[in-house]
């Protein structure tokens, strides 16, 4: 597995993610945040054309993850301010925020999920980040398991903080730790 960060000349990769079968065309990684008018997006089409802005100005969007050239998965991996808030610890600075997981069917329960958060948090690290904070759900949840599941961030060093809403927990990494972490696992994003 390689991974990248999404830029203007990998558009068409994420694009290509997006839209296949099962991927996330609907909500295009937009739930969370603020589009250029703080307004709602109607339809896909809205949603799709503030992301594809966001990475034309080259603000951090994401990870892709490719299997032979071919992008597999992805994870919204950015700074937090720019999202919407996400009921996380406003009080420190520096706060990377992971907030979104798509993997296509057949790469499902082979630990790419293990890989995407280690080259997340590499990533993010890479960029300046002090903190990653995620809001995993428990592996029982019956709605958000988009985000991850608690468990896989537990493994991964990520320490609970608190609820937020009803199923997501707000856990946080402090970086300055990163290092003593097994991180073999995951490429160099370039």
């Amino acid at each position: 597995m390689e991974f990248h960060p999404v830029t203007k000349e990998r558009w068409p990769h994420l694009e290509q993610l997006f839209e296949c079968k099962g991927g996330p065309h609907h909500c295009w990684c937009m739930v969370w945040r603020d589009n250029e008018n703080k307004r709602i997006l109607l339809g896909k089409t809205g949603k799709k054309a503030s992301m594809r802005r966001r990475v034309d100005e080259g603000v951090p969007v994401g990870l892709l993850a490719y299997a032979d050239d071919t992008p597999v998965a992805w994870c919204s991996v950015a700074p937090r301010d720019t999202y919407k808030p996400l009921g996380g610890d406003d009080t420190k600075g520096g706060v990377w925020s992971l907030a979104c997981f798509f993997i296509k069917r057949e790469f499902r329960r082979t630990r790419l999920m293990e890989g995407l958060l280690q080259a997340a948090v590499r990533y993010a690290g890479e960029n300046g980040a002090a903190y990653v904070e995620a809001y995993p759900v428990d592996p029982d949840s019956p709605s958000y398991r988009f985000v991850g599941f608690k468990p896989v961030f537990e493994k991964a060093g990520f320490k609970f903080v608190k609820m937020t809403g009803k199923r997501r927990n707000v856990m946080l990494l402090e970086l300055t730790h990163a290092p003593s972490r097994d991180m073999s696992g995951a490429r160099r994003c370039t």
